[in-house]
């Protein structure tokens, strides 16, 4: 089994600010390790759920405290109501049957 380096991050946000939200949340340039990265947004648009696979910790940490990450929440703050977030590694389950 591969193992990947997920970080997750949901975020609570004012209703009616998904739009702006939105554009606030995409980082200017493609972080260095960054594999791929997902979002999720419940039905009533007011939580997101933001999942990305990085080649290493190191890689996904050295982005976390990098200006422009900084800069991305900075500009996302204004919009937020709750944040949590985490750091996983693990890997693909396979289905049975598949």
């Amino acid at each position: 089994m591969e193992d990947y380096f997920v970080w997750v991050t949901t975020r609570r946000i004012k209703p009616g600010t998904l739009e702006e939200f939105e554009r606030a949340w995409r980082p200017g340039s493609t972080p260095h390790g960054l594999r791929r990265a997902y979002a999720y947004w419940s039905e009533d648009g007011q939580e997101i759920t933001g999942v990305s696979f990085w080649d290493s910790r190191e890689a996904c940490d050295s982005w976390r405290t990098s200006d422009g990450e900084k800069q991305r929440r900075d500009a996302m703050a204004p919009y937020v109501v709750d944040e949590r977030e985490g750091f996983y590694r693990g890997g693909e389950l396979t289905v049975p049957g598949q």
